[in-house]
């Protein structure tokens, strides 16, 4: 049986959506690579001249990696002539990967592919996102962000919201028009005899947006309307 607690939150939580499916793939800058932590390389793999992604390396340096020889013969500070670097996230068996490619000529030539979770902590990390930190829940090829104070009771109707949650409504809706993808649901309970806002709120957003350092900077200022 739901009981009427549930009941009312169920009727009266607020979701804003904006459709469609989580972005397939994002264009990057070779910077953007950088601030992941990997540079751009051409060399060889197993004697084959193509370009991959380390972290590390310098000209001359060969290595093994997944059983396979590289050498390291240039560390590229620009993208090639002709070609542009995207990003997807790819799922495994449940898992995320970040899946990196340069693109010429509808040719796709892999770079990366590492597991996305790990690799997005320490971007997150590095870069002080710690909004996000404290609220990332889980990834797929959507992330789930989640934030909740106080005792939970019955949501208030938009028309009755305070200023910090419309602000944060507003902006979270900005932000995934730009994303072109995103769910915000909200229960906003009201404040506590000390004044402190109670409430649960939880966001659906792109994870491969979540690797573009400046929606990073919204959404983690988004967030932080909610102490």
């Amino acid at each position: 049986m739901i009981t009427e607690l549930r009941r009312e939150q169920l009727l009266n939580t607020l979701v804003f959506e904006t459709l469609g499916a989580p972005e397939k793939e994002r264009e990057f800058k070779i910077k953007s690579l950088k601030k992941w932590g990997f540079d751009l390389i051409f060399g060889k793999k197993d004697g084959v001249e193509t370009y991959f992604a380390a972290n590390g390396k310098k000209e001359g340096d060969k290595y093994l990696h997944n059983e396979v020889e590289h050498e390291v013969i240039e560390v590229l500070k620009e993208l090639p002539k002709n070609k542009k670097m995207f990003a997807k996230i790819e799922m495994i068996e449940g898992k995320a990967y970040l899946y990196v490619y340069l693109r010429e000529e509808n040719i796709d030539t892999p770079i990366l592919h590492v597991p996305a979770g790990e690799l997005l902590i320490s971007f997150l990390k590095k870069h002080k996102f710690v909004h996000i930190i404290e609220a990332l829940r889980n990834i797929g090829s959507a992330a789930s962000l989640v934030k909740k104070n106080g005792d939970e009771g019955k949501p208030l109707p938009f028309e009755e919201l305070p200023p910090v949650p419309r602000r944060f409504l507003r902006e979270a809706k900005k932000i995934e028009k730009e994303m072109e993808f995103g769910r915000v649901a909200l229960a906003y309970f009201g404040e506590n005899k000390s004044g402190e806002a109670r409430y649960w709120m939880e966001w659906m957003v792109p994870t491969i947006s979540l690797f573009d350092e400046r929606i990073c900077e919204k959404t983690d200022k988004a967030l932080a309307e909610f102490k």
